[in-house]
């Protein structure tokens, strides 16, 4: 059996819809104010040298997309990188290709501009995700943790509360030790 025809090209604003489609679990916001969001995306990564969104079509139908960015690792590590940013295929093309072309963009995106590394991330929940990332040979450097202010600061300022409490516990528990040896101490006394 053959397989559909894989082109692959940078996003325009016609994809927006698609785009937010794909990336719903990303955007977390209602489709249609996504797809606003991302034709601003879709235009600034347009204008950048250091950015692109590359979109695959499976037969003239969208199958995917991935955004792709050039940018230093971290602060603490400023050789550049490229970012493979949501490399995600449309379920109904999966195990067609369109993954593992996403990611060869990704490689021409950094050959182009001299950069010898290449970074993605997965969902922590994707199995399937992580595998096929394993098989390309990038290995996991860092388990990144997000959570709301809100909930961090409220899970601080109950920590600090266990933490003066537990110290008060410690307090009384050590008043008590003493006022029990002295307690012992005077028993004898009054025999």
């Amino acid at each position: 059996m053959t397989r559909p025809p894989l082109t692959m090209r940078q996003a325009t604003i016609a994809d927006a819809p698609d785009l937010a489609a794909l990336w719903a679990d990303l955007v977390r916001r209602p489709a249609s104010a996504s797809a606003m969001d991302l034709e601003a995306v879709i235009t600034a990564a347009s204008a950048s040298d250091d950015d692109r969104i590359v979109v695959a079509e499976c037969d003239g139908q969208f199958a995917g997309a991935v955004f792709l960015r050039a940018a230093p690792l971290s602060p603490l590590l400023p050789e550049p990188v490229v970012q493979a940013i949501s490399p995600h295929v449309v379920p109904a093309h999966r195990r067609h290709g369109v993954g593992r072309a996403l990611m060869e963009a990704a490689v021409t995106f950094g050959d182009e501009r001299g950069i010898g590394y290449l970074a993605s991330a997965s969902a922590s929940s994707s199995r399937e995700a992580h595998r096929f990332l394993a098989r390309l040979a990038l290995a996991p450097q860092a388990v990144l943790r997000i959570a709301p202010i809100h909930v961090v600061r409220a899970k601080l300022s109950a920590q600090r509360a266990d933490t003066s409490t537990r110290h008060l516990g410690q307090v009384l528990a050590a008043r008590r030790g003493q006022r029990r040896r002295r307690e012992q101490d005077e028993e004898p006394a009054l025999s």
